[in-house]
């Protein structure tokens, strides 16, 4: 489900946009002005939110992007597998499963409180609390 359509010129540091069916977020943006005849044009530079690989492309302004809706909510640690976590939601109890990045594999353990993010029904585990 998306939560909002916006031009390319509404783009703003740190907001969240699909582009090529992916989730990036804005990390940097350049907008030039309009030339006699011409559009504005739009740099964008962003940063998968899955991957963290980055993506830099030039748009006009009035391109229209669909931004996500993402969830951020609270978890508590229930086991740790090799890539894998098993996480009860603090608000509705229930049990999932998300995959462990690499930089949280050694931090994260039992009975450990930690933020992970609902991106339109993917899951990603952000941080430890």
């Amino acid at each position: 489900m998306v939560l909002e359509i916006i031009n390319a010129t509404n783009a703003r540091v740190g907001k969240n946009l699909i582009l090529d069916g992916s989730y990036f977020t804005v990390k940097k943006m350049d907008v030039s002005k309009t030339g006699k005849h011409g559009h504005a044009k739009c740099r964008i530079e962003a940063e998968n939110m899955l991957t963290g690989s980055k993506k830099v492309f030039v748009t006009p302004g009035h391109d229209r992007f669909e931004v996500p809706m993402v969830n951020k909510n609270k978890g508590q640690v229930l086991s740790v597998t090799d890539d894998h976590a098993s996480i009860m939601d603090l608000e509705s109890f229930e049990t999932i499963e998300v995959a462990v990045p690499a930089d949280l594999k050694e931090q994260i353990g039992i009975n450990d409180n930690v933020e992970y993010w609902d991106i339109e029904g993917t899951l990603i585990l952000k941080r430890k609390l």
